[in-house]
């Protein structure tokens, strides 16, 4: 299966250097991570919220969860809240649920990024399918999409495998 045209489309448009990577079917950010062998820490998934009923992008490394306290503060809302399926069908026409990318301004919405991502020199993230992400270089993701660079996600108790915290 190929990305939605309108996602090439954005990428190809601004000139930008990424690849598709073409995996076995996957539903959440870890089970993609892991078909694609990709760290969890470098899988940026992308969560919609929103925020005062304004459709927001949150995007966090796959096994981080989001401080929902920290991500309302930053967006300066009152409330913040999950999207629910039936709402990411209508959003992200083209994309199967659940499968949207970062790509807030192909969307017309805001984009917060966790700056744990930067941690390392690419991401891979959902390209609209369950088959299909891409894979960039992060300092190329974050003026892309005119993402927010801010801590609003927390990491899972325990270590990751393969990495040691410092």
């Amino acid at each position: 299966m190929a990305i939605p045209v309108p996602i090439r489309d954005f990428l190809t448009s601004r000139h930008v250097d990424f690849r598709v990577v073409t995996h076995p079917t996957a539903y959440t950010a870890q089970e993609e991570a892991a078909v694609t062998h990709v760290p969890g820490r470098e899988w940026a998934k992308t969560v919609v919220c929103f925020a005062d009923g304004e459709p927001i992008l949150a995007v966090l490394p796959a096994h981080y969860s989001i401080d929902f306290d920290r991500l309302r503060d930053i967006t300066g809302a009152a409330h913040v809240r999950l999207a629910s399926e039936a709402e990411l069908v209508t959003l992200y026409p083209g994309c199967e649920a659940g499968a949207m990318p970062p790509l807030g301004p192909l969307y017309n919405q805001r984009v917060f990024v966790d700056a744990s991502l930067a941690d390392d020199e690419d991401v891979v993230f959902n390209a609209g399918t369950h088959v299909d992400a891409v894979r960039m270089r992060y300092d190329a993701l974050v003026p892309l999409i005119g993402g927010v660079v801010a801590r609003f996600a927390t990491k899972p108790h325990g270590h990751e495998p393969g990495r040691r915290d410092h």
